[in-house]
């Protein structure tokens, strides 16, 4: 039975992994900060000082051989689809130990190199990767911290890894790492990509169309994740999510029941893969990653996901700019919305102001507000970082970072576009490849260890599926 009307969520049922985290987080397990409650209490209600949530609105249609959009607001998804594998039955996958996929590279070998749709992909994959770690060991710091803690180092303007060689004992301890990330994302610690959640629903998205094709349901998102996910690597909006399905739930009540992290940035993060695999069909895009999105949020944070995966299946192309890109994310946000104005700003005060630290002040000044995981101001943040970069890789990911509030998701999300525009991961800088060693950490069963050449090679498959 799920906690009476009027008290806090009760924590997620815990499924095998140990889970001495709680609905706090939005990421891989770290400490809490200032303000944040105790273990075992709970979530808090998230603030409510902007305006009430916009009603849900679909994606635009897609084309009919796209398949169903999926469940409008306020009904229930529709019967699962069985337009790929069988029922049950799994396509082969990435091997932990081998690092192959079917028919692909070993991650260890050569890449696809040179440029093409797999290569794109896979400098999307990398860029990812490299943005996410980049802003671990910097998540949930204040503005001034992260600023102060490069400035320290003669690393800002932001440019390379965070380190902690030179910096002062005194500032370390006003501004202390993210003390689970620091071990495994600090300059002078990284040794391949670790686990974390801004890789791990990637993952979880191509094991989706592996097994149900593009036509997949947000009941098979359900499904997927109550066979693959564990619960222990879920957080906020996922969290509760996981838990309504635990209590019988289905969708869309799971986004709602009692979850007030239903606007935050978790659907943001699920959406690339819907983009790669849709290049050129923004439209197509969006109405994949309202489906998966619908799980877990409503409103703004659905907005955030169309936004991100229409962004990303123009940028696929090979034939687009960011700002196109950028255009043809904000087509898929209903344009009276909140997030739709605050894409807006980012991409306008981005555009008019040369020195992106007051571009950053200004949305802090504007958002502020908002919690820091909230969709809102990440998006805009997002936005505005791409648009002041103008498509350069290091640019992109350092101006998400810098930006301040979910740095990791941030630098993750700027991190995959910025890569796809790059065109090839060779076009990325090897300070940034390099350390990565072409090897990511996951919990999500079948592709621990796996190389993200491999991925391009699975991800080009779901491109090339019906």
């Amino acid at each position: 039975m799920g906690p009476a009307p009027g008290n806090r969520p009760a924590p997620a049922a815990r499924t095998g992994a140990a889970d001495a985290q709680h609905p706090t987080r939005a990421h891989t397990p770290t400490d809490r900060g200032p303000g944040e409650p105790s273990p075992g209490t709970g979530p808090e209600p998230v603030p409510r000082t902007e305006a009430a949530p916009e009603p849900q609105h679909a994606p635009p249609e897609a084309p009919p051989s796209r398949g169903p959009v999926g469940p409008a607001p306020g009904t229930g998804p529709a019967p699962a689809a069985r337009t790929g594998a069988a029922d049950g039955q799994r396509p082969a996958r990435a091997c932990a130990r081998t690092g192959q996929g079917p028919s692909g590279p070993a991650a260890s070998g050569a890449r696809p190199g040179g440029g093409g749709l797999r290569g794109r992909f896979e400098a999307a994959w990398v860029g990812r990767a490299v943005g996410c770690l980049l802003g671990k060991p910097v998540e949930k710091l204040p503005l001034e911290g992260i600023r102060a803690l490069a400035r320290a180092t003669g690393n800002w303007p932001l440019g390379d890894w965070f380190t902690a060689r030179g910096v002062p004992p005194e500032l370390l301890a006003a501004h202390p790492w993210n003390r689970r990330s620091a071990p495994t994302s600090l300059a002078e610690n990284i040794d391949g990509m670790p686990e974390d959640d801004d890789l791990n629903y990637p993952l979880l998205g191509l094991l989706l169309l592996q097994r149900h094709g593009k036509a997949f349901t947000t009941a098979d998102v359900a499904r997927l994740w109550l066979d693959e996910l564990p619960a222990g690597r879920t957080f906020t909006a996922e969290r509760v999510a996981y838990r309504n399905l635990l209590l019988g739930l289905e969708p869309p009540a799971t986004a709602t029941h009692r979850n007030p992290f239903r606007e935050w940035i978790g659907a943001l993060i699920r959406a690339d893969v819907h983009g790669w695999t849709n290049p050129g069909d923004p439209v197509a895009a969006a109405a994949q990653a309202y489906r998966d999105a619908a799980l877990t949020h409503t409103g703004n944070g659905v907005y955030a996901a169309l936004f991100v995966a229409a962004a990303t299946a123009e940028a696929a192309t090979g034939r687009s700019d960011v700002h196109t890109a950028l255009r043809a994310g904000l087509a898929a946000v209903p344009p009276r919305s909140r997030l739709a104005e605050a894409i807006r700003f980012g991409i306008r005060t981005a555009a008019d102001e040369a020195d992106f630290d007051l571009v950053v002040d200004l949305l802090h000044a504007r958002y502020g507000h908002y919690h820091w995981v909230h969709a809102v101001p990440n998006t805009a943040l997002i936005a505005a970082a791409l648009t002041h970069a103008d498509g350069d890789f290091t640019r992109s990911v350092c101006r998400a970072v810098s930006g301040g509030w979910d740095t990791d998701s941030n630098g993750a999300t700027a991190g995959a576009v910025a890569g796809l525009l790059a065109g090839s991961p060779e076009r990325i800088p090897q300070r940034w490849t390099a350390p990565l060693k072409n090897r990511l950490a996951t919990s999500v069963p079948g592709f621990d260890g796996i190389g993200f050449d491999t991925l391009a090679h699975l991800t080009a498959q779901e491109a090339a599926r019906s």
